[in-house]
């Protein structure tokens, strides 16, 4: 009897010993499953997703491969993960093919588990096992608003391109197809449009300044940057910002009005596609038609809202509350369209009636746009561009590392914190990004009676 019980100790503490292997040095050939494929696969830890085996607990939840410890049961690769099992004849150990510690994310010090999502700028990617012996970081191949190689290669070669680059946070994360859809908006002129004739001015080009800003020829009278947000409404905001710098000028300032955008995003409808696009040519003869409201009125939201005014009639039928100076009842109009020829056919007529409106075509550089005078740097590896309106304030000249250089001085509509407060300076007199093809502008309806006060005051010049 006590023989026996001095074997029954002795097989005891044997078993107790073995079972308190590490499950990476036993083999479990022989006793491959089912185990998970009874129970199921659990998310997370679950300390009750768990089988008896060997006379401890395996588990077939998140956690079983991250401790010190593989206690994952023997199926749990194969059934829960999809690794198929071994092939060899040979012992084999639990777990994944080894060695797979994890994927490194590039450019971070960040490393991901096995079958782990993690989003790289504007990319999904997982790690994936890439053979027995290795795992890998696949990502999808969306082109990213934001590009570190475009940006890095600017700011390297500050000489060669003339301006810098900067990873704006605002459109990281985002896609270049986004940025073209949402960031800018403004559908290419169409054939008839591109066919009008410029007006004809008479003035000497050789008298025209040198340097030229409107902001500083007409204090408080031009139109701040405004951020369109992720709506394709440059078309819209652009016309506004346009008519209201006009009125405040021609007025001197006894109309100044900031001009509703949304009301042309939300009822100018024949034609355009609200925060997906609209013409240059249709905006003006919306204006031109049914005027507009002031921003008070009807606020900028930047997305497709309905008409929540009135199309046709007085500010008073708008539900607006009437301007401080004058006794306007009508809403802002403006008089025909026009299209300006060249590039000193731009500079007079700014010089006489203030920023006029210009089409650019952009390409992913642009987005990167921090300072200096751009040039289209052709780094971009695809050809994806849109068309974006504009306003055109000035222009000067700077001497750059290649010479003097001339540039306009433009007005976006991405906010303050893009590019020079707002602004970009462009190459000038070289039609750079089409910014020379399609520039139009139109007067300001301004009432008679204001337009008599107005010259009897000085010019704020």
């Amino acid at each position: 009897m006590t023989m026996n019980w001095c074997l029954l100790a002795g097989v005891i503490t044997l078993f107790l010993s073995v079972s308190s292997l590490p499950y990476y040095e036993d083999d479990f050939s022989d006793i491959q499953g089912p185990y998970c494929e009874n129970i199921g696969c659990c998310n997370d830890r679950q300390d009750s997703c768990s089988v008896p085996i060997l006379g401890t607990l395996c588990y077939c939840d998140e956690f079983c491969n991250h401790t010190r410890v593989d206690d994952c049961c023997p199926d749990f690769w194969y059934h829960c993960k999809g690794i198929p099992p071994p092939t060899t004849t040979t012992t084999t150990t639990r777990g994944p093919p080894q060695p797979i510690v994890g994927c490194e994310v590039e450019g971070s010090n960040r490393t991901v588990f096995w079958k782990e999502k993690v989003i790289v700028n504007c990319n999904e990617c997982i790690c994936e096992s890439a053979g027995r012996d290795k795992v890998e970081l696949l990502c999808e191949t969306n082109v990213c608003l934001m590009d570190p190689m475009i940006t890095e290669t600017i700011n390297r070669n500050p000489e060669k391109f003339g301006w810098t680059a900067a990873n704006y946070s605002e459109f990281w994360g985002r896609t270049l197809d986004e940025g073209i859809k949402l960031r800018l908006g403004t559908l290419p002129p169409q054939q008839f449009v591109m066919r009008m004739n410029s007006v004809r001015r008479m003035y000497d080009p050789n008298a025209l300044p040198r340097e030229f800003d409107s902001e500083e020829i007409w204090p408080g009278y031009i139109s701040g940057i405004r951020d369109q947000g992720w709506c394709g409404s440059s078309w819209a905001l652009s016309t506004a910002a346009v008519a209201s710098d006009r009125y405040a000028i021609v007025s001197k300032g006894k109309e100044a009005v900031e001009l509703s955008a949304q009301n042309l995003i939300s009822c100018d409808t024949k034609g355009q596609q609200s925060c997906s696009g609209g013409h240059l040519d249709r905006a003006w003869s919306f204006t031109k038609y049914y005027g507009l409201v002031d921003e008070e009125c009807f606020p900028y939201v930047g997305r497709n809202e309905p008409c929540t005014i009135k199309r046709q009639g007085s500010l008073a039928r708008a539900g607006c509350r009437p301007p401080k100076y004058g006794d306007r009842k009508s809403r802002y109009t403006v008089g025909p369209a026009y299209r300006l020829g060249n590039e000193t056919d731009i500079m007079y007529e700014i010089t006489k009636s203030g920023p006029v409106q210009a089409t650019m075509k952009v390409h992913h550089d642009f987005f990167t746009y921090n300072g200096g005078i751009y040039k289209h740097s052709d780094l971009n590896l695809n050809d994806r561009h849109g068309y974006h309106s504009v306003r055109i304030i000035g222009w000067g000249e700077e001497m750059t590392y290649n010479g003097l250089q001339k540039y306009w001085k433009v007005a976006n509509s991405w906010g303050p914190n893009w590019g020079e407060n707002g602004y970009f300076r462009i190459a000038r007199g070289t039609d750079e990004s089409e910014i020379e093809s399609f520039v139009i502008a139109s007067w300001p309806g301004v009432d008679r009676k204001i337009l008599l006060m107005a010259e009897e005051l000085p010019n704020p010049a």
